[in-house]
């Protein structure tokens, strides 16, 4: 990795915010998960693991947010606005259409069943062994895209600030996180990713505004927005404005690809994986578990502004010669544009991955790289707290109870305990191997859109389809599992060999034709071994579409159809906008 070339040095202000901002979380996550378990009148475990079904829309709304946004995203979208502009920003945007299918078809079902885990659901719609596979696809899953990426994005981040060890900088923060959440539960998650949230959307807005006011010039913050688009100036420049690109873009995202294979990773990520969806599991009742997502999808609009479009400006500071030892590098038949950087008299490439940390050490003044150090280690323990939490309970409640049911309650937790630590060293040892992608961001999706498929039409057309049976949810299980895996295998390893289908298919579209097949797998299967007699849980699907509103909600703006008007109303305006 080139080393990082910074306007100034950290100072010791900045350490030291750093470092107490670390102590601070880890204390308070420690003291309200213990505290909220001493009064809960619930049992240990399901206090310890559910937060005693307390939890209310605010809480679950910026939790959703900051289990999602992580280094990953603070990195990765900043790379992606200096290469390919807002493009990428469609993956947050577009979450905001599958919170709402949260809202409106799956916590009500999730909540009404009083279910600890989505395995636990898969149980009860389906069967046994449905709920054992997605309890190890969803172990795996959190493992590898909520803990291993981020570490990775964090190594990246936190070694080019302070300019430690990346293997030591991320078990520093791993050994921090783990302690509270430990110790704590999904209380202690929960509080503490709501203070992320605030840490980290304040780190991000800091970075906004220097990167307006650095490219503004003489005039300030004002002149930022028509400086960039004057920087913007050739046809491949102008095109990074844009959220939808046309068929023959570079990028190879085109719209199409994005509409047609987005709502099959979302469905996955929003509605149906353990580590995102707990916190609605915790919710103290329907309507909180309904209306938190639906904050949830409004606070996403946020990330476009301020983590891809400040990777954007960034580009146009770059090029406009505002550092003598940066440039950007054009090359005739790229996609995307490269950054070189002055070394000794010459130009080397700079990883693009680094933008982030080159914003943060060139554009912000002494003193407030330790809070955007904060920020970005907010970043990433909220993500890894949530999804050490999920996997402790998974393995508790899913794996351990199933073969010792009458385990009692502190031993439960107990078991819970050991699995996160287990996990949290598993992800470590991955990092390396993750670091072989070099755009994060699509690595994550890339690997996503494989693996997705199978649970998506399993859960989507287990709620809307009374006809889904157990024997027909298995085979699409198997089958669209082994489809995944076949296909990446082939992209992947196949070299010249690779059909040309799957080497010239975007990952999109790819996870939108593995989605079909999974789906016909789904309806042919369980029509030719349709459900046997008692396997007809009623209370788990919709017996007609409106059955999804039927449920009153409260009055006036709170209430979850006016909400979920108002954010489909929204996104479409922006997306007009942004087009």
């Amino acid at each position: 990795m080139p080393a990082i070339l910074a306007s100034h040095t950290i100072s010791t202000l900045d350490i030291i915010v750093t470092i107490t901002y670390m102590i601070l979380i880890v204390a308070a996550g420690c003291w309200v998960g213990i505290r909220h378990r001493r009064k809960a009148a619930t049992g240990q475990a399901r206090g310890y693991f559910l937060a005693g079904s307390a939890l209310r829309w605010p809480m679950i709304g910026m939790a959703l947010f900051a289990t999602n946004i992580s280094c990953v995203h603070l990195v990765s979208l900043a790379q992606a606005g200096f290469e390919e502009g807002l493009l990428l920003g469609n993956f947050e945007w577009m979450a905001a259409f599958t919170l709402v299918l949260l809202a409106l078809f799956f916590a009500p079902f999730y909540i009404r069943s009083r279910v600890a885990t989505l395995p636990d659901f898969m149980e009860k719609r389906y069967g046994r062994t449905c709920r054992d596979i997605l309890t190890g696809f969803s172990l795996v899953s959190a493992i590898i895209v909520h803990i291993g990426f981020s570490m990775l994005t964090g190594a990246i981040v936190l070694s080019g600030l302070f300019g430690i060890n990346p293997l030591v900088s991320v078990t520093v923060i791993a050994v921090a996180t783990a302690a509270y959440v430990v110790i704590g539960g999904l209380m202690a998650v929960v509080f503490t990713e709501t203070v992320e949230t605030v840490v980290l959307l304040f780190g991000a807005v800091l970075i906004t505004y220097f990167s307006f006011k650095f490219l503004g010039g003489d005039q300030g913050v004002a002149g930022g927005w028509s400086n960039l688009m004057d920087l913007l100036d050739s046809p491949r420049e102008e095109r990074m404005m844009s959220m939808l690109r046309p068929a023959d873009d570079p990028s190879g995202m085109p719209w199409y690809a994005i509409i047609l294979g987005y709502p099959v990773l979302g469905i996955w990520y929003w509605c149906a994986d353990q580590t995102i969806v707990q916190r609605v599991l915790g919710a103290k009742d329907e309507n909180h578990a309904r209306v938190g997502p639906l904050f949830a999808a409004l606070i996403k609009i946020l990330p476009v502004f301020l983590f891809v479009l400040p990777g954007l400006m960034f580009y146009a500071i770059v090029k406009s010669g505002s550092f003598d030892d940066l440039r950007i590098d054009w090359a005739e038949d790229a996609a995307t544009p490269g950054l070189e950087v002055a070394s000794d008299g010459t130009w080397a490439a700079l990883e693009t991955s680094e933008t982030y940390t080159q914003m943060i050490v060139r554009l912000l003044p002494s003193g407030l790289t330790g809070v955007m150090a904060a920020a970005l280690i907010a970043a990433l323990m909220s993500t890894v707290s949530g999804a050490l939490n999920s996997i402790s309970t998974l393995f508790s409640y899913d794996l351990w109870k199933r073969f010792k049911p009458d385990t009692p309650d502190d031993k439960l937790v107990l078991i819970g305990r050991i699995a996160a630590v287990c996990a949290m060293l598993a992800a470590i040892g991955l990092v390396p191997l993750l670091g072989r992608y070099g755009s994060i961001f699509r690595g994550i999706n890339d690997i996503i859109a494989h693996i997705a498929p199978p649970v998506t039409a399993v859960f989507l057309w287990g709620v809307l389809w009374k006809g889904a049976s157990y024997r027909g949810a298995l085979t699409t299980m198997i089958g669209g599992a082994l489809a995944g895996i076949l296909v990446f295998a082939t992209h992947k390893l196949g070299g010249e060999s690779t059909p040309a289908f799957i080497r010239d298919t975007n990952f999109m579209l790819m996870a939108f034709y593995l989605f079909l097949f999974c789906s016909a797998l789904l309806f042919v299967s369980s029509m030719a071994m349709p459900k046997r007699a008692g396997e007809d849980p009623e209370h788990l699907y919709f017996k007609s579409f409106g059955d999804c509103l039927a449920f009153k909600g409260w009055r006036g703006i709170g209430n979850y159809k006016f909400l979920s008007v108002l954010v489909i109303a929204i996104m479409a305006v922006l997306y007009y906008i942004f087009r």
